[in-house]
């Protein structure tokens, strides 16, 4: 099984837990708690960026920008197509992934060195 066909399958596991009342964050640690965005510790992106990952091997997703917060199994690879709003001062971005042949989508923060930003997502505001 591809890295891609593994992820599909975890997203799509990821959106049926969510529709069933649980979420991703709920298999985390109570101490991982997401930062408010929109603050001088962790600017929003207006518009949002479109990145693509980078470098090699998997990316993985935490459910705030912590490393003992990874969201198990959830990842991507480079070449993915992200889109990030904010990001920390200490290099983390909140982004969110669509996977192109299912549509599901999943959200979290991933280390912004890995990371190349390719544009905007949106109008300008």
């Amino acid at each position: 099984m591809s890295d891609r066909s593994v992820l599909a399958c975890l997203v799509g596991a990821a959106v049926m837990l969510g529709a069933l009342g649980a979420t991703v964050h709920a298999q985390t640690p109570s101490s991982c708690k997401e930062p408010k965005t929109g603050t001088d510790r962790v600017p929003i992106f207006s518009p949002p960026l479109a990145n693509v990952v980078t470098g090699k091997g998997r990316l993985q997703f935490y459910s705030a920008p912590n490393l003992h917060c990874p969201i198990k199994g959830v990842f991507v690879i480079p070449n993915d197509e992200l889109v990030a709003y904010a990001q920390t001062n200490d290099g983390w971005s909140s982004v969110m992934y669509l996977n192109p042949r299912g549509g599901n989508d999943v959200s979290g923060w991933v280390r912004s060195a890995r990371l190349k930003a390719t544009g905007t997502v949106g109008p300008k505001q």
